[in-house]
């Protein structure tokens, strides 16, 4: 009898329900997704509605698939925080502004009658990056966001690692400087430094001196476009060979390096998988980022820990949902 794995992958903007195969592939291929159902969540209608549209659609894509519910080996949902893993209940993430205390696993459980495990958004990449990417066959691996904001999902001893209360991996309010751009609510935190918001508030400090200095940029013209500087416009300035922009990705490669540093420290994990804005402009950041862990981190740790770009890019929302499935595995 052949298995299946389902997944819900659920946002602010948009959720989707994925059937997957029951067995974790040797590569990430898109045959390992057989099939997929994709929704605008359009919050406004409320928590009920949202979550009666996810069953339906579960019930849908198995019934069109011919997939019994013995045949599927479990449900993994993928969604942002705050929740409670352990009891599946979401609790209000911001970006689902009335999903307070919903007990979605008790609910999938007993509509759909398979088993079902709820994890956090970073912590179900992590999962993904170690069961069907670039941290496959690593028993200690980190995997760090680093996209609009910085968390980490940890892999210890081969188990998912949320802590006590599902706290565990915020490293993007370490504080590795003492002042700096603001992100997690703290100047010169780890996700001040290295998130999409970081890089562009630490471009638009600097472009602002520039400007007063007479220097010219192609990613900001004038005091006019400092509110549109982007992280992406700062790196393709950057790839495009800019002075400033290339300065910029140079700082924040600095301060990769320190929080690298401390995550090795402490962890000393075999691999540092780290996605999205790495993934994209590792070469931008990369010698600052080695330069900066040489000198902070200890040698012993830091000599047997790869610091690696993810692997499964735009698919890791549908992986992530299926890899919850597998964390016991």
């Amino acid at each position: 009898m052949e298995k299946y794995s389902l997944g819900f992958d659920i946002g602010g903007t948009k959720c989707a329900v994925i059937l997957g195969r029951g067995e974790i592939p040797e590569k990430p291929t898109k045959e390992f997704i057989v099939d997929k159902i994709r929704f605008e969540t359009r919050q406004e209608r409320g928590w009920r509605e949202i979550v009666e549209e996810l069953l339906s659609c579960a019930e849908n894509i198995l019934e069109r698939n011919s997939v019994r519910a013995e045949q599927v080996i479990g449900c993994g949902i993928s969604c942002g925080g705050p929740l409670e893993s352990r009891k599946g209940v979401i609790m209000c993430p911001p970006n689902l502004p009335d999903w307070d205390n919903v007990p979605l696993v008790e609910m999938t459980e007993k509509r759909l009658g398979v088993k079902t495990i709820l994890q956090n958004d970073a912590n179900a990449c992590a999962v993904a990056e170690w069961k069907f990417g670039a941290g496959r066959g690593t028993s200690n691996m980190v995997f760090l966001t680093f996209g609009t904001g910085m968390g980490a999902g940890l892999i210890l001893d081969g188990r998912l690692y949320s802590g006590t209360n599902d706290m565990a991996g915020e490293v993007g309010h370490i504080r590795i400087a003492p002042d700096g751009p603001e992100g997690y609510g703290k100047k010169g935190s780890f996700e001040g430094y290295c998130s999409g918001g970081g890089i562009a508030r630490l471009a638009k400090s600097i472009a602002e001196k520039k400007l007063d200095e007479g220097v010219e940029m192609s990613f900001c013209k004038d005091k006019s476009e400092l509110d549109s500087i982007t992280a992406k416009s700062v790196a393709e300035a950057a790839a495009a060979g800019d002075e400033t922009a290339k300065e910029i990705y140079g700082i924040c490669g600095e301060h990769l390096g320190k929080g690298l540093a401390v995550i090795i420290d402490i962890l000393n994990p075999e691999a540092i998988v780290i996605g999205s804005i790495y993934e994209r402009s590792s070469a931008l950041l990369k010698e600052k980022m080695q330069e900066t862990l040489e000198k902070e981190a200890l040698s012993l740790s830091c000599g047997v820990c790869r610091i690696l770009p993810a692997e499964l890019g735009d698919s890791i929302g549908d992986f992530a949902a299926l890899g919850v499935t597998f964390m016991n595995e």
